[in-house]
């Protein structure tokens, strides 16, 4: 906790510091787009401005599987090396149903296009609903094509708060157990936090140790992305949104903490393009990507691009005017020429 009480002068040097070690003066980004294939879902977060519990609410929305490939070619381009698939827990969905479109994903993809499947929220729903273990479930997935998954539904590991915020959500130790499911399987994967609600910063600390030691046991992170809480159209929207000089001390701090994780991302569909790209002299060394206007989830919670979309160009010359040096790459950070 005595970081969290640093002054933000030594905090940003620090953390600083750190980032150049490991990263030099890269930006990394990837040219990518996702598909959210429902917001239709079981599960009731209290943060959430993204679900809806049917069809018949405005705003709600569900793919049939003869929709993924149009969907496909409508935002794919050329040079694209990432399709990334998350969405919601759609009540009746069948485990056949998540397994086709990365398959139908796969299939349509030209290589070497990465397909990035599925948070372990998901994959704890998946195996509840069709008596499946999380290795079973993983390798069925595997053999379809997901090669990489991402880090949500983390929220904030501690107890207590889950019970507030998510409580019928899977837990925090199932959360890292498929992670670490996934990693012994060779499937890297992100983690993130979300923070800026009812937790405290101990929570934080404590969240970020315990992905420090699963990092430890199996090395299988790609990169931590913290995740602000953005307040519009949820139940806690009383509660507003934290500054942006607590959102900048956070990374610093998760940079200085998870020093065995190489990558820290500051996710600008979340963040606003101004603040991710401040994020980097605080630690985060990735951007994320391209996006193609491919996301709602944070558009709906009041996020500054309401069609986020970021082009290579002003990606470039953002990072450009920063004195960083933007350089592409692929979902495993191999760098792309």
């Amino acid at each position: 906790m005595e970081l969290y009480e640093a002054p933000l002068q030594e905090l940003q040097a620090a953390s600083s510091f750190v980032r150049r070690q490991r990263n030099g003066e890269r930006v990394w980004y990837n040219r990518n787009f996702h598909i959210e294939p429902s917001n239709i879902c079981a599960h009731r977060c209290k943060f959430c401005s993204y679900r809806r519990d049917d069809a018949s609410q405005p705003g709600a929305w569900s793919m049939e599987l003869d929709e993924i490939i149009p969907y496909c070619e409508a935002k794919f381009e050329p040079g694209m090396t990432e399709i990334h698939i998350v969405g919601s827990v759609q009540p009746g969905r069948p485990f056949s149903y998540y397994k086709q479109i990365v398959e139908i994903v796969h299939d349509f993809a030209p290589r070497p296009v990465t397909v990035k499947a599925y948070t372990a929220v998901e994959i704890d729903d998946m195996c509840r609903y069709n008596h499946l273990d999380a290795g079973d479930c993983l390798r069925q997935l595997k053999e379809a094509g997901l090669e990489t998954m991402p880090g949500g539904g983390a929220e904030i590991f501690a107890p207590h708060i889950r019970r507030q915020i998510c409580p019928d959500k899977c837990t925090g130790e199932r959360w890292l157990e498929i992670h670490r499911t996934a990693h012994q399987m060779g499937i890297p994967t992100n983690c993130t936090m979300l923070f800026g609600h009812i937790e405290s910063r101990e929570d934080r600390v404590d969240h970020l140790l315990a992905l420090r030691a699963l990092q430890e046991e199996t090395g299988g992170f790609n990169a931590f992305i913290p995740l602000k809480f953005r307040s519009r159209g949820n139940t806690l929207s009383s509660l507003g949104e934290v500054s942006d000089e607590e959102v900048l001390r956070t990374f610093a701090i998760a940079r200085l903490a998870l020093d065995n994780i190489p990558h820290i991302k500051a996710y600008w569909p979340m963040l606003g393009k101004d603040l991710a790209f401040e994020a980097m002299a605080w630690g985060a060394d990735d951007l994320d990507g391209t996006i193609n206007d491919s996301t709602r989830i944070y558009s709906l919670a009041g996020a500054d691009d309401q069609n986020p979309s970021l082009s290579v160009a002003e990606l470039q010359a953002r990072a450009a005017a920063a004195g960083w040096i933007a350089v592409e790459r692929d979902s495993f950070y191999r760098i792309i020429p």
